[in-house]
């Protein structure tokens, strides 16, 4: 079984958010879907849906406290009106562009590791260290590994190279290889690839050994596209 993860970032409304899961949810149960399917829609579109067994909604983002005086954020009891227990974390958007330093993800991470909540962790590289080869590379990697517990049991890890993100270049067959090559020696959780994931490529994407599913962006915000991917996902079990 693969895993397939859409993450809608900061797209999408509390009614068509609504629509695109019950939809997406009428989907696997008609085409017989036996993946898992993850959909992380913005704070403000979280709700209780009526979903299959391998349909989680997830929370694309919390604090680690339960309530308190952080304006903005959100916490523990905004996640359990929802009965939300999946999150990620780490993602190289929170990280390069809004400034969550390593500290504060492992203190999320700790935090909702100490809650049970299935957590997708995001790893990654920008352009600058990918050029510098692939030492470099995994030693930045590395580094994104502090303080978080590896052994965790619900943990799901995301490969995405922050070169590839949203940018309509994913990584080479090669690349991928390469780099779910070394991870999967020093991780016994799933391991996903994220990085430009589309209809297109996800077949070539999957067929590569130590890829356990993906986690997309921007071409898994239209219905049908995603449906695609679903189904094309699908046929290669």
């Amino acid at each position: 079984m693969k895993i397939i993860a859409s993450n809608f970032k900061t797209n999408h409304t509390r009614k068509s958010t609504k629509e695109f899961i019950e939809n997406i949810n009428k989907f696997l149960i008609d085409k017989n879907i036996k993946n898992d399917i993850y959909i992380f829609p913005p704070a403000t579109a979280l709700d209780r849906f009526e979903t299959t067994n391998n349909l989680t909604i997830g929370a694309q983002n919390a604090f680690y406290v339960k309530d308190g005086s952080y304006t903005g954020e959100i916490g523990k009891i905004h996640l359990d009106e929802f009965n939300i227990k999946t999150i990620l974390i780490g993602h190289s958007e929170r990280r390069h562009i809004l400034g969550e330093t390593q500290k504060t993800i492992s203190l999320k991470f700790n935090y909702f590791k100490s809650l049970g909540y299935k957590i997708i962790y995001c790893v990654g590289e920008p352009l600058e260290i990918k050029n510098q080869g692939l030492s470099q590379t995994l030693g930045y990697i590395q580094k994104q590994f502090e303080g978080i517990d590896l052994d965790y049991e619900n943990t799901i890890v995301a490969y995405e190279p922050v070169w590839a993100i949203g940018t309509g270049v994913s990584s080479t067959v090669e690349d991928i290889t390469q780099i779910h090559k070394k991870l999967s020696k020093k991780l016994s959780c799933p391991l996903l690839y994220g990085g430009s994931v589309k209809a297109s490529n996800i077949s070539e994407i999957l067929d590569i050994t130590n890829v356990d599913g993906v986690l997309i962006g921007t071409a898994s915000w239209l219905e049908e596209d995603f449906k695609d991917i679903i189904d094309i996902a699908n046929s290669k079990n």
